[in-house]
């Protein structure tokens, strides 16, 4: 007989939020990780995007509320979730809010591209959970804004992320303000060295939850690729679009430049599209992410931005018009489909340049991707090709791989000129 939620002894008030909304039987990271967590276990959880994580920590973190409860500490907070984006942040509160709507806890989000103002407005009066980005969190405890002192738990979330953006230097400065005696648990998509060195210096005895290996690609979206000419991508694409089948569809791209045009070419052929990059303004992200989930857009066209922040059930079809440089954001973009225990399609545009980093994709991911050679833009060229992949910035972001990125303590001018190239086009 499955578990249920139910079995897990959770507060009544999140057992009825649940129900409402139609979960009955937790995911495994749920099922292995809130047991760990109600007894007050450091945790390292493993798991893939799309696979349930957010509850995982947010009800039993939610439960130790509902039965140790006290008034949030004024200029702080109970409980601190650190996330990549701004995107995810908002996503988490929506999840904390949801599930808790009967314990209705205080939720504020922190992160920057809008003022302070609000945010500070609801630091002082003490909130029971801060979902922030490091970059702005850290610019408020300068400030003196902000006060962490009489924390219960932190989480990190998509951790692997926040050390690719750099946000190293920052968690640990925002770690260094908190208690000793906290509940910590730490969530990543991927173990490079310096993850499992993180873990080893923020928790104690901590639980280990690993649901799949990491980098594993969901078993339920079906992955193919097309091999066309550059100059052919957007007729290739549209076409995709306009197959019978394709419900909502997220388009990604390897820059803003390009996702602003392809997300041109997608309106003028008459398909409701919004475009999702770091040049645009936060109120710009969220009605596009809205206008998105409520159905009235058909394609959301976005960088790598949107690859861990998109959270909607009906998303049927992922489109990498660009592959991406890093091999491991291929596994986070197409996660955005195949969710909630639906199946998916992800389908990507390979040309001549960026041959190279299909081949990184598909080591990373452990199989060939199905080539998909019945169209007309078929190209032989590159499907064949050897040449080097394009160069971002001035420097050649391929030369700098990944794995070594994040284990290497020490960058050259030359890889650091690249990933800065590489993080300011997306």
């Amino acid at each position: 007989m499955p578990m249920t939620f139910a079995d897990l002894s959770l507060a009544p008030a999140l057992l009825r939020a649940l129900a409402e909304e139609g979960y009955a039987n937790p995911t495994p990271i749920q099922a292995q990780s809130i047991p760990m967590l109600l007894k007050g276990r450091d945790l390292l959880g493993m798991a893939q995007t799309g696979t349930g994580k957010t509850a995982a920590f947010a009800l039993p973190l939610l439960h130790r509320l509902a039965v140790a409860p006290r008034s949030a500490p004024k200029g702080g907070a109970r409980v601190l979730v650190l996330a990549p984006t701004r995107e995810l942040t908002s996503q988490i509160a929506d999840g904390f809010e949801s599930l808790g709507r009967y314990l209705q806890p205080t939720v504020t989000t922190i992160f920057g591209g809008v003022s302070q103002f609000h945010q500070v407005n609801a630091l002082k009066a003490g909130v029971d959970i801060i979902v922030a980005t490091p970059g702005r969190l850290l610019d408020l405890i300068n400030q003196g804004l902000c006060d962490l002192s009489r924390l219960d738990a932190l989480v990190l979330d998509e951790a692997d992320q926040m050390l690719d953006m750099g946000f190293a230097k920052p968690i640990e400065r925002i770690v260094a303000t908190l208690p000793k005696d906290r509940h910590t648990l730490l969530f990543s998509a991927t173990m490079p060295k310096t993850i499992a060195s993180l873990a080893e210096s923020l928790l104690r005895d901590a639980a280990k939850v690993e649901i799949t290996p990491p980098s594993t690609t969901v078993d339920r979206i079906e992955q193919s690729v097309m091999f066309v000419d550059a100059s052919d991508k957007k007729a290739a694409l549209l076409a995709l679009l306009r197959t019978p089948g394709i419900g909502q569809a997220v388009v990604f791209t390897l820059q803003k430049t390009i996702a602003n045009d392809v997300c041109a070419f997608i309106i003028e052929a008459g398909i409701t599209a919004e475009a999702l990059h770091g040049n645009k303004s936060q109120g710009q992200r969220e009605r596009a992410l809205d206008a998105f989930r409520a159905g009235t857009v058909q394609v959301l066209v976005a960088t790598d931005i949107a690859a861990r922040g998109i959270d909607v059930d009906t998303v049927t079809h992922i489109f990498n018009h660009d592959l991406p440089s890093l091999p491991e954001s291929y596994v986070h973009r197409i996660g955005r489909t195949g969710r909630a225990g639906r199946s998916g399609f992800a389908i990507t545009l390979c040309d001549a340049e960026q041959r190279a980093w299909l081949r990184d994709v598909e080591r990373e991911i452990g199989r060939a991707l199905t080539v998909r050679a019945d169209h007309q833009w078929h190209s032989e060229a590159a499907r064949n090709s050897t040449m080097r992949p394009p160069v971002l910035g001035g420097a050649p972001v391929k030369e700098i791989k990944p794995q070594e990125k994040r284990e290497r303590k020490v960058w050259s001018e030359e890889e650091k000129f690249a990933a800065r190239a590489a993080a300011k086009a997306a």
